[in-house]
């Protein structure tokens, strides 16, 4: 019987899959990742929040040897094979006309699509805390898919964006493949910080 006010937990086998099994993955098998999970992994990724739902956290799937051409020549030559390898690659960017879209997901505040238009500086500090906090929920969606995440920040954003946003105010923060790895981890897991280095008390 659940007691009134209180949550669901998740079960250990499903925090293991987000958490503490989860590793990075850095090669991927060539299991194909259908456009069903990709656009299950948003569904699921949209729901947690952000500041006054303002959502500026846009994402580009690639998959295609086309768009793999386009984009390997804007990541770091060490990071190239890895995303060659994966069956799909998101490209995740902050979209910094978030506020275009305010009447439609903040219907009880739609007058904040004008102040944001009109505070420039505001609106940027709001992309900018929230759209790597979206890619936080991202990769445990990614988990929570049965895939593995292989985030990296090793990449030219300024190309990334010329190449596949222009004329949007979109720019690039983070690209993350994703698959199936390709067997075992390369390396044994690196430590955490305990919870006597990490938490204070008050």
């Amino acid at each position: 019987m659940s007691v009134p006010g209180t949550l669901p937990r998740i079960n250990d086998e499903a925090r293991a899959a987000l958490f503490t099994d989860a590793r990075t993955a850095y090669s991927f098998a060539g299991t194909p990742v259908g456009d069903e999970t990709l656009t299950g992994i948003w569904e699921l990724a949209r729901w947690a929040p952000t500041a006054a739902n303002t959502q500026p956290l846009r994402v580009l799937y690639i998959r295609t040897p086309e768009g793999k051409e386009r984009l390997l020549p804007h990541l770091d030559e060490g990071n190239r094979a890895k995303s060659a390898s994966a069956p799909a690659v998101a490209v995740l960017a902050v979209d910094h006309r978030f506020h275009e879209h305010i009447p439609h997901i903040l219907p009880i505040r739609p007058e904040l699509k004008d102040h944001f238009e009109a505070e420039p500086a505001q609106r940027d500090g709001i992309a900018s805390f929230n759209g790597p906090l979206q890619a936080g929920y991202f990769i445990l969606a990614v988990r929570a898919f049965g895939l593995a995440a292989g985030p990296m920040a090793g990449f030219d954003p300024a190309g990334i964006d010329k190449e596949f946003f222009p004329g949007r105010d979109w720019h690039s923060i983070l690209v993350v493949n994703m698959g199936h790895p390709a067997g075992a981890p390369e390396f044994d897991r690196m430590p955490r910080l305990a919870h006597e280095h990490a938490l204070g008390w008050a």
